[in-house]
């Protein structure tokens, strides 16, 4: 059975060491034939930009596995940003199975950024959250770099998503949402809560 992962590449440590975790401990005990994978957000580069989400997912977990790329479903960030949000918006709703009239995630893993924004929707962008579409085009808030993000209800519509977030810059964030402190809703990543129940 096929089974569809969503990645949140940031390229950070963390999940480059995540990566090769996976990729040196089991290489061999999954059956990476049956899982697809796809990307919840990607910075308008090119594939071999080192800013790229795709280039550091190569070289920390494909370049070491037996891997079919039909199963590599990337957000294209050479394409113009507009064109690009469509194209893997319609893509997932081909690709992927529906729950709730929805594509569907079997497994989300997400990151948080230092000021809890998670896939590519920041704070000032937080109404990109609630989006009617399933991908839109952010921007950084201080470089202004343009980035493809999934939306809010393809995050909360996955069977199961997993957040891996360390560094003491954001204990504090992770506290105030957990603890829902006042002004816990501003951060983007405060408003994860998957629908589904199994």
């Amino acid at each position: 059975m096929k089974k569809h992962f969503i990645l949140h590449c940031q390229a950070e440590v963390p999940l480059r060491l995540y990566f090769d975790v996976l990729a040196e401990e089991f290489s061999n005990d999954v059956d990476w034939s049956a899982i697809h994978l796809y990307w919840g957000d990607e910075r308008c580069v090119a594939p071999d930009n080192e800013e790229s989400n795709y280039r550091m997912t190569v070289e920390h977990l494909f370049r070491r596995l037996i891997y079919q790329k039909k199963n590599i479903h990337r957000i294209k960030g050479e394409n113009d940003p507009k064109f690009e949000a469509k194209r893997y918006g319609d893509l997932l709703e081909t690709e992927l199975p529906k729950g709730l009239g929805l594509p569907q995630f079997d497994l989300v893993l997400l990151g948080m950024g230092d000021d809890g924004h998670t896939a590519s929707i920041f704070p000032h962008e937080i109404n990109l959250w609630i989006s009617p579409d399933n991908c839109e085009v952010a921007i950084h808030p201080e470089s202004g770099q343009r980035r493809v993000s999934i939306t809010g209800r393809i995050i909360n519509n996955a069977k199961t998503v997993v957040f891996l977030v360390t560094g003491d810059s954001k204990s504090e964030k992770v506290r105030i949402i957990i603890e829902r402190e006042e002004g816990y809703l501003k951060y983007p990543a405060s408003h994860v809560s998957p629908k589904q129940k199994i």
